[in-house]
């Protein structure tokens, strides 16, 4: 599996909808580490889930319900979140937003 080149313009990045309302792009990545830069519309979801990944999100813009084990929050534009390995986590867009979601190690799925 390669890796995205070390400099990525905005018009390079193929976006994808993977829920209602919610679309996603690859900004860059090493096996390491990944960049996803991820829109929502107002009041759109990312469904819970977990996976084996650390997440680690900035609010790039808008205002979100952050949901962690159980554990709900809002958070507004400069705000960000961590997610622990395996732990359920999901969000819901309280107006329209934007989210840059890291991860260690990279998605693999996310490139398919």
């Amino acid at each position: 599996m390669s890796s995205s080149d070390l400099f990525v313009s905005a018009e390079g990045a193929e976006w994808v909808n993977p829920e209602p309302g919610v679309t996603r792009r690859i900004m860059t990545y090493l096996p390491e580490m990944m960049m996803v830069e991820v829109a929502f519309e107002s009041g759109a979801v990312g469904a819970a889930h977990s996976h084996p990944h650390i997440q680690a999100s900035y609010v790039a813009e808008g205002s979100f319900e952050v949901t962690i084990d159980g554990r709900t929050e809002v958070l507004r534009q400069g705000g960000s979140f961590i997610v622990p390995p395996n732990l359920v986590h999901g969000v819901k867009a309280l107006e329209k937003g934007r989210l840059i979601d890291t991860f260690t190690p990279h998605r693999a799925e996310f490139l398919r």
